[in-house]
């Protein structure tokens, strides 16, 4: 939907998956969308340069969230909850599910 202001599927997605979940990293985006590893890594890193995002080093994993100093940041998130409440219902579900706590050994799905 924003395709055309922010360059490429691809970042729009990126866009998308960080504002739904507040922050992700790059192979967690390329799996939930089936895009490549290395295209979500020069987004992020094309975002973060631009001072869009910032990134933190957790363990072996950098994550990326929102820069709290980015000028346009109320503007940006509210054009991207915008978009988020015009995806289908099925796309909206995988964005939002966001198990990442340990489950118990044996406990079912």
């Amino acid at each position: 939907m924003i395709e055309a202001l922010v360059g490429s599927e691809g970042a729009e997605r990126t866009l998308l998956f960080i504002e739904a979940r507040d922050s992700g990293y790059a192979r967690e985006i390329s799996e939930t969308f089936g895009i490549s590893l290395s295209a979500i890594q020069k987004h992020l890193y094309r975002m973060e340069a631009g001072g869009l995002l910032i990134s933190q080093q957790i363990g072996k994993t950098r994550v990326f969230s929102f820069n709290p100093r980015f000028p346009f940041l109320v503007e940006t998130r509210s054009l991207l909850r915008a978009v988020l409440t015009q995806l289908p219902d099925q796309t909206k579900e995988n964005l939002l599910m966001n198990r990442r706590r340990p489950r118990r050994t044996g406990k079912p799905l």
